[in-house]
C-alpha cells in the first residue's frame, strides 16, 4: 500500500539525547536509593516514556512507586532535561531538511514518551514546527511504548485533521475534503525495539533506524526495512520502498 501519512519517533530519531536521558535517569533515581547502569538502561528501560522508565526502575529495586512520587520524579528530571537542553541539543544529521522534506509530501506526525515540550523546544530549534501536522506525547497516553496506545492516537489525530493525502495526490496539505486514512498506510520511523512493536501493534508500517539498535533486532521486533541513518530516510527512498 502507497504511503498517506509519516509518524516520526522523537528521542533517538530526530534529536540525539538516549545518553541524556540515561544520565537524567541514573541522577534522579540515585537520589531515591536506586542504581541503573547504562546497560540497565539500554536493555532494560529504553523505550518507556518517563512514568514507565520511573515506574519499572523503583519496582525492580522493590520500591513503591504511587502516582505522586512518580509525579515528583518525572517533575525533577524535567527540570534538568531543560538545563541541559538549553546547554545545547545535538540532532542527528539533517534532521531538520527530512523532515521539512517528507512534509512537503505526506503530512507528518509524532509520537514519542517525551514531554510535550521538550518536543516543542526541540522542533521549535530545528525551525520545523510548522511542519509537524500533530504531537503525541508522554501526557497523551495512559500506557508507554510497546502499546499501541501512542500510535492509535496519532493516527486518530491525522485520520481527524484530515491532512492525509495519498501518493499522486499533489503536495501540501490543503484544506479540501480529506482523503481517507488506514492504519497500513501510515509510515512510522523508530529506533526502539519497543516502538517497532507500538507500532506494528497499531497496524502500520515501520521502519527502523539503527541509531540505538542493529539492523537485526529492528526486523526480529518486526520493523519492515532498516536505515542506517535518518538521512537515508527521503521521499525518494520511501517511494521506492512502499509504493
Amino acid at each position: 500500500m502507497a504511503i498517506s501519512a509519516v509518524i516520526f519517533d522523537f528521542n533517538g530519531v530526530l534529536i540525539d539525547d538516549e545518553a541524556v536521558h540515561c544520565a537524567l535517569f541514573q541522577e534522579v533515581l540515585a537520589e531515591e536509593g536506586v542504581v541503573i547502569t547504562e546497560r540497565d538502561y539500554h536493555d532494560r528501560y529504553m523505550g518507556y516514556d518517563d512514568r514507565g522508565c520511573f515506574d519499572a526502575a523503583l519496582k525492580d529495586a522493590g520500591q513503591a512507586a504511587d502516582r505522586a512520587r512518580l509525579d515528583d520524579l518525572i517533575a525533577r528530571k524535567a527540570r534538568r532535561y531543560v538545563e541541559a537542553a538549553e546547554r545545547g541539543l545535538r540532532f542527528f544529521p539533517a534532521a531538520a531538511e527530512t523532515i521539512r522534506a517528507i512534509s512537503a509530501r505526506w503530512p507528518v506526525a509524532i509520537n514519542s514518551g517525551a514531554l510535550r515540550p521538550e518536543i516543542e523546544y526541540a522542533l521549535n530549534r530545528l525551525k520545523c514546527r510548522d511542519c509537524v501536522a500533530a504531537i503525541v506525547s508522554a501526557e497523551d497516553t495512559d500506557r508507554c511504548k510497546p502499546d499501541p496506545e501512542g500510535y492509535r492516537l496519532a493516527f486518530e489525530a491525522l485520520r481527524t485533521h484530515g491532512n492525509a493525502r495519498p501518493v499522486g495526490h499533489g503536495h501540501g496539505h490543503g484544506h479540501d475534503a480529506p482523503s481517507p486514512l488506514a492504519p497500513s498506510a501510515c509510515l512510522v520511523i523508530e529506533d526502539t525495539l519497543a516502538g517497532v512493536m507500538s507500532a506494528k501493534g497499531a497496524g502500520m508500517q515501520v521502519v527502523g533506524v539503527s541509531t540505538t539498535f542493529d539492523a537485526d533486532s529492528l526486523r526480529k521486533a518486526g520493523a519492515d526495512d532498516v536505515v542506517a541513518a535518518l538521512a537515508d530516510f527521503t521521499p525518494e527512498w520511501i517511494e521506492r520502498r512502499f509504493r
